[in-house]
């Protein structure tokens, strides 16, 4: 009798771990075809539009969603817009341009999320002002109003600022990756393929795209690295940017040049660093002046007031 039962419980068991490890099969390559889709994703837009804006919250980054479904919906019909708001193109392309949301975002959708949010904000705000008075609600959707109408310029300049500041945290050490491999005899190209496919970085991943723009001839070299420094809010970049091109051109020797710029951008890093911590107590005075000094005068003063009050009555 004994052995039929473990006959039939080692079947069982053999047939759990083939159905486990089946399992986990199919869900690793359920990951790997996830993988594969998103770095499609990637390849198509970019990293950058793919990535949500770090340095905002996340308030910011359901708006920049809203603004790219609000502009493929645009696209296609007319959307709710104010008087008023459109027919600033220039600052429009500019600003998305920086944002590496080019092509992604239109000024319709821009202006149609504007409006929204501003109607909406109105009605949130009054809402909630009519439960205290009338006045409170006028009040609270005037101040809604004017959040919602500049919420999208507000989350779009967030992600300018966030881009810039992984850009110029990663440019001097792509600046020495590709030194490296000019001083040990490589091309230039071939030192910019070995950084994109080393490094897993916004800068790495966009620099890979121009960088196949002009390998397949798409694009000349340097009007495709123009076109990514101008992706960027940084007069940083854009120097280095000319400083190759002019290298290229006329044949200088690009290692000191290069070598030069990842230094000069290193140090333009730790002073934009520097200058954010020394801000910082300046700052800490607005909330250190309304919140916490308040209630210190409270605390110090207040059973002086009551022992006053009560020796005067």
């Amino acid at each position: 009798m004994e052995m039929p039962f473990l006959a039939t419980a080692a079947a069982c068991a053999a047939m759990g771990l083939a159905g486990g490890m089946g399992y986990g099969a199919c869900r690793h390559a359920q990951r790997l075809r996830q993988r594969a889709r998103h770095k499609e994703k990637v390849g198509a837009q970019g990293l950058s539009a793919a990535v949500a804006p770090d340095g905002g919250t996340a308030l910011d980054a359901k708006v920049i969603d809203l603004l790219r479904r609000e502009s493929v919906g645009a696209a296609g019909g007319s959307r709710l817009t104010l008087p008023g708001i459109a027919g600033r193109s220039a600052w429009f392309a500019r600003i998305v341009g920086h944002t590496g949301l080019a092509g992604v975002l239109g000024e319709a959708g821009f202006c149609s999320v504007r409006a929204k949010l501003a109607v909406a904000g109105a009605v949130a705000g009054g809402v909630l002002g009519a439960a205290v008075s009338v006045p409170f609600a006028a009040v609270l959707g005037a101040v809604g109003c004017f959040c919602g109408f500049t919420a999208p310029r507000r989350a779009l300049k967030h992600r300018v600022a966030w881009r810039t500041r992984q850009m110029e945290q990663h440019l001097p050490e792509m600046l020495d990756v590709v030194a490296i491999g000019m001083r040990s005899g490589l091309s230039f190209d071939r030192s910019v393929q070995i950084y994109t496919l080393r490094f897993d970085t916004m800068l790495a991943a966009e620099l890979s795209l121009a960088e196949r723009e002009w390998t397949s001839g798409l694009e000349q070299r340097d009007q495709a690295l123009r076109q990514l420094a101008a992706s960027y809010d940084s007069p940083v970049f854009a120097r280095v940017v000319e400083a190759i091109v002019r290298s290229l051109r006329f044949g200088t020797s690009m290692v000191d040049n290069l070598e030069t710029a990842a230094h000069e951008a290193r140090c333009a890093y730790r002073a934009m660093r520097q200058e954010q911590v020394a801000k910082a107590p300046v700052k800490m005075m607005v909330p250190t002046g309304t919140l916490i000094l308040p209630a210190m005068l409270i605390m110090v003063l207040g059973p002086v007031l009551l022992e006053m009050i009560g020796g005067g009555i």
